[in-house]
């Protein structure tokens, strides 16, 4: 089967945006995908996360399937959010001023159990700790990548 990576919301916010730090890092790493036919995915939720300020077709849903939140998800992320909310009660979780963010949970349990998805694409550090928190307890079967690393670092490629 090929690989599939998930992009979420602040991937989007960053490839979209010339003017923003992670802009050709995003780009890249975008290019890289459609060049190894690496599918990829947008999930639903992260179109209405998108849509707080951008609209629908503002996104480049011409290279990316849309993913739809269904009951399979929902059971996983319910298993993924009680593991954010006992971490989150002993202290074990700490996110500042960010409540615990559902949305997380649903991402990762979408990535997790469609097994066309190899990949969760972000550059937001928070869901990196969230990610983390949920890892030490249970096992995940996508990798997350940061795109605040180069896509050369990260397939291990050389950057000639």
């Amino acid at each position: 089967m090929p690989e599939g990576a998930l992009l979420d919301t602040s991937f989007f916010l960053r490839f979209l945006n010339e003017k923003d730090d992670l802009f050709d890092k995003a780009d890249k790493y975008y290019k890289y995908f459609l060049q190894k036919e690496i599918r990829l995915f947008i999930s639903t939720i992260s179109i209405a996360e998108y849509c707080v300020g951008g609209t629908v077709d503002q996104l480049p849903l011409k290279n990316i399937l849309v993913l739809p939140f269904n009951i399979e998800h929902a059971e996983k992320a319910g298993e993924l959010a009680r593991i954010l909310y006992d971490a989150r009660r002993n202290n074990q979780l700490i996110l500042g001023e960010r409540t615990i963010i559902i949305n997380d949970a649903k991402l990762f349990a979408q990535a997790d159990t469609d097994p066309r998805i190899n990949y969760f694409v972000t550059s937001d550090s928070r869901s990196l700790n969230i990610f983390n928190t949920i890892k030490n307890k249970t096992n995940l079967n996508f990798t997350i990548i940061d795109i605040n690393n180069n896509h050369t670092e990260i397939f291990g490629l050389l950057n000639l």
